[in-house]
């Protein structure tokens, strides 16, 4: 029988989900408000608009720079994810399952690099980019973005593959499956879960970046929408473009959302693997 508790440890789990969820939504219900709000309204201090407009989505929408931006955050985050996913589940896989020298400082040493303050190395790499050509290009966002990535990926997907089977690899192999084959056919999909948390978390991370999209980018050419939002401005020099940031930051949002709510299931499914054991 499910235990249920005193009515006082209801009332305070209840108060505490309520204190929760209003920290995290107050944020981004007032970036709403912002972005309904008419510009001669942004100061009265109320969170219901008083009058509602869209005008500030059409003018973000009508920024010949948004959709460039999009697409460029749709396209570097979607290459940081596959490829942060392909590399992170082979060497999740070599940690979990190969016997090999230093395989107990790989985990350490990815963590490692992905504590690294990116402020420390993005002027050196600014000055390496431009010298190698990859200043200004998706190329130039992705590989700084699997310093951030792959660590991740490699730690979440590690411990997914710990809690798998490893009777049915074994089974394959002796059926004659290669390696490469029991991962493929036996291991990734018995992960999926996890694999499906992991890729919902890099792309985010990578979705999010602000600091190289704006150091290592210049033009429309790779600058993401993060870093297109630093150059937004108002009607006049004398405006504050509040209204049209708020509007660029709710449209940015909902695909990070939608994707949540689609994945919500896998994620808690991979995220919660191996939580309970027996």
């Amino acid at each position: 029988m499910r235990a249920r508790g005193s009515p006082f440890e209801r009332l305070f789990w209840r108060a505490t989900t309520l204190v929760v969820l209003v920290y995290v939504g107050l944020p981004l219900a007032w970036i709403v408000s912002l972005s309904l709000k008419p510009a001669s309204d942004l100061a009265d201090g109320h969170l219901i608009p008083r009058h509602v407009t869209l005008d500030h989505y059409r003018a973000v929408f009508a920024n010949p720079h948004f959709p460039a931006a999009m697409r460029n955050s749709l396209a570097i985050a979607s290459l940081a994810t596959v490829l942060a996913l392909g590399l992170g589940m082979l060497a999740a896989y070599a940690v979990v399952r190969l016997r090999f020298p230093g395989r107990r400082y790989l985990l350490g040493g990815s963590l490692a690099v992905a504590m690294f303050p990116p402020v420390a190395i993005v002027g050196p790499l600014f000055d390496l980019w431009r010298r190698a050509g990859l200043y200004d290009t998706w190329t130039g966002l992705v590989l700084p973005y699997l310093s951030l990535t792959l660590p991740l990926a490699i730690w979440t997907l590690a411990a997914s593959f710990r809690d798998l089977p490893w009777d049915l690899e074994r089974a394959a192999r002796v059926d004659g499956a290669t390696r490469m084959q029991a991962l493929r056919r036996i291991i990734l999909p018995l992960a999926a879960p996890g694999i499906a948390a992991t890729a919902v978390l890099v792309f985010i991370f990578a979705w999010n970046d602000f600091m190289f999209a704006l150091s290592l980018t210049s033009t429309d050419h790779a600058r993401t929408v993060p870093a297109m939002l630093a150059f937004f401005t108002g009607a006049s020099r004398f405006q504050q473009p509040t209204s049209s940031i708020a509007a660029a930051s709710v449209v940015v949002t909902v695909p990070v959302v939608a994707l949540v709510l689609v994945f919500n299931r896998p994620i808690v499914a991979g995220l919660t693997a191996g939580a309970v054991k027996g």
